[in-house]
Parts: C-alpha cells; sequence; structure tokens
C-alpha cells in the first residue's frame, strides 16, 4: 500500500464542518493509494460513440416542448496540465430544471417539474478537446444542510477518459451567483481554487435573441487543475 498524497491544494478535504453529510462519509483512517490493474486503466476509450449512441448535445429537445427558463449554451475544451486539448473524454452533465428541481424520485423540493426537460446530457470531445451543450440555466434549491440553505445554481459534470477508472466529478457555477459565496459544498474549495469552478460569460459563444453562452474549461492537473470531487453525490 502506498500512502494516499493528495495531488492540488484546491482540492476539497474529506471533512467539512459546515457541510453536514460530509461527517457521516469521511474516512475515520487515512487513505491509501491503491496500484491500478490494468483492466482499471484500458478500456473502450476511441469506441465510446459506438458503444453509447449519438450524442445528448441539446437537453431542450429532448422532449416534444422547449422546456421552460432561460436557454444557454455551455461550451469549452477539455485540457491536461500542459494546456494540450484531451480528445475523446466523455462529457455528461445533470441538473435540476429552471425551477431548481431535479427529475428524481428522492427530490421532494416543492418545485414543478418540467415535462419537457429531463436535465441529462452526453457528449464526446473532438480532436480538439472541445465539447458543447444547450441546456436551461438551472433554478437554485433549498437542501436542508442548515437554516435556509440554498444550493447556487449549478450543473454537474462528470469525465469519463478511456477506462472507467479515470472517472472524475465536479460542478459548474455562474459568475453573477451570490449563493456561492455562502453555500458550503462551494466553500468546500478554498480560495483562489474555487473560482476555476465558476463559468465565464462568454459573449462569442452567445447567439443573438436565443441563448446565453458560458465558457467552461476543465483541466485535468497540474497548477490550473479543476477541482474534482472525491464521491459522487446527489447536491
Amino acid at each position: 500500500m502506498i500512502r494516499y498524497v493528495r495531488e492540488d491544494a484546491g482540492a476539497p478535504p474529506s471533512l467539512v464542518a459546515d457541510y453536514r453529510s460530509t461527517s457521516l462519509r469521511a474516512p475515520l483512517q487515512p487513505p491509501l493509494a491503491i496500484p491500478q490493474t490494468l483492466t482499471e486503466t484500458t478500456g473502450p476509450g476511441g469506441c465510446w460513440d459506438r458503444l453509447m449512441g449519438s450524442a445528448l448535445a441539446d437537453l431542450t429537445k429532448q422532449h416534444q416542448g422547449e422546456p421552460l427558463g432561460q436557454r444557454i449554451i455551455v461550451t469549452g475544451r477539455v485540457l491536461d496540465e500542459q494546456g494540450r486539448a484531451v480528445p475523446d473524454t466523455v462529457m455528461e452533465i445533470w441538473q435540476a430544471n429552471a425551477a431548481g428541481r431535479y427529475i428524481h424520485a428522492k427530490d421532494q423540493w416543492d418545485a414543478p417539474h418540467d415535462p419537457n426537460f429531463t436535465g441529462a446530457g452526453r457528449v464526446v470531445t473532438d480532436g480538439e478537446g472541445r465539447y458543447r451543450f444547450v441546456t436551461v440555466r438551472p433554478g437554485a434549491y433549498p437542501w436542508g444542510n442548515h437554516k435556509n440553505a440554498w444550493r447556487p445554481a449549478h450543473i454537474h459534470l462528470s469525465l469519463l477518459g478511456p477506462a472507467f477508472a479515470t472517472r472524475l466529478v465536479t460542478q459548474l457555477y455562474f459568475p453573477d451567483d451570490p449563493l456561492i459565496e455562502i453555500d458550503p459544498i462551494a466553500n468546500a474549495v478554498p480560495m483562489p481554487y474555487r473560482q476555476r469552478l465558476v463559468a465565464r460569460l462568454a459573449m462569442d459563444v452567445t447567439e443573438p435573441n436565443w441563448a446565453l453562452g458560458y465558457r467552461f474549461d476543465v483541466v485535468l492537473k497540474g497548477r490550473e487543475r479543476t477541482p474534482f470531487e472525491e464521491d459522487h453525490h446527489d447536491h
């Protein structure tokens, strides 16, 4: 066994006192790094399109009608520590609808479902590491962490490289959201690393009379690394 060493000071710790549910799942012993096996580090990379079918890049066209809310375009690149493109990365997103509700049986927030919005999409990065989604801006929602706790608008991202052991998960926030500064999950990532989780309004991506554009690059390693979550969670 090899003692586990965090790669980046911006990585959120396992236990954050203000983020209450981490007290239940944070490890009680120091984590260990377990060497990965060949089968864990090899996989269907290069064949994702054939395995998963056509991309689900436009979340506003998955049902008969248009979903409610502000239509947005989210785009960017996946890069390595040298700023080089990382092609053939599966990027999946999931999010609440414009009212802040997930299409999930355990989501009991008293906000309406949108019959024209599922909130899930998937693309594979191209040769330049680029991705692009069309969706609606998600709404804030209460989450019970503490009195009057509300999560800022956010989109979950999962990145999958050439094998299943390479999966990384993070969240994207919006630049004009005052809830970020008082959200325990966002604040688990120390400054200035937290700013790497905030997308930029991009007028060159915005389409007139149709959708606002945001740019969000994901850096996998190095000094500019995007903070990733150690475990998937629903919030």
